[in-house]
């Protein structure tokens, strides 16, 4: 008597439902190694090129697993509780870490006017990235997450929208932008370091106003929902 085989539709969800999670798990090593080549990474200092064109590779590569694990979670109807918490938890980490580390000190540019800068208060990174920046961005991590998590403790459905994914693309495309400006535009090469800041900075400022719309689009959703719950 032969044992039945089964229907080999399923047999990829048996061999490799582990698979989407692995890679999620592995985009948070590339993280980890990403933020040490920022760290060693000091402009003006220790700015060697290879730093900054590998942390751009593993970028690159993160953004690939990013959308290879969902791929692969949902052609093989393999989607579980981890896949749903850790994947958008990645993600933040990767580029929340991003914009802390282009506005913290390895990315100030060197003044020698120190004493003008003192007398200003203003502190310039050639990033681009100040740290209100950081702060909008992470509240409105933040506030989504909390009201993600109130929608969802009630029994609604709170999933990721349009415009949060439409922010996730332009914090990446933001984050490759400013490696790139930092690594190869030469501030002796004027009109091309000047063309390159205006394109940087309307990066910049595109995902500031992206990130606050979507914000608030979430804030407007979960209203809806909790004045449709008040109503049943």
């Amino acid at each position: 008597m032969v044992a039945p085989i089964g229907n080999p539709r399923t047999i990829p969800r048996l061999m490799f439902r582990h698979v989407p999670n692995s890679i999620t798990a592995g985009r948070l090593v590339l993280a980890i190694v990403f933020f040490v080549l920022l760290a060693l990474y000091q402009h003006g200092g220790t700015g060697d090129p290879w730093r900054l064109n590998t942390a751009f590779i593993i970028y690159v590569v993160a953004l690939f697993t990013d959308f290879l694990d969902g791929y692969l979670a949902r052609r093989w109807k393999v989607e579980g509780a981890f896949g749903r918490v850790v994947d958008p938890l990645v993600d933040k980490v990767l580029v929340l870490g991003s914009f802390i580390f282009f506005a913290g000190k390895n990315f100030i540019v060197p003044d020698t006017a120190a004493a003008e800068a003192l007398k200003s208060g203003v502190v310039k990174t050639v990033s681009g990235v100040a740290p209100g920046i950081v702060v909008i961005l992470l509240a409105r991590e933040l506030l989504v997450t909390s009201l993600r998590g109130s929608s969802e403790s009630s029994g609604q459905a709170f999933g990721a929208a349009f415009s949060g994914k439409l922010k996730m693309v332009f914090q990446s495309v933001t984050i490759l932008v400013i490696l790139v400006y930092v690594n190869y535009l030469d501030p002796r090469n004027d009109n091309l370091q000047q063309y390159g800041r205006y394109f940087r900075d309307f990066c910049i400022w595109a995902t500031v106003i992206i990130t606050v719309l979507s914000g608030l689009l979430y804030v407007r959703r979960a209203v809806t929902l909790y004045r449709a719950s008040r109503v049943t």
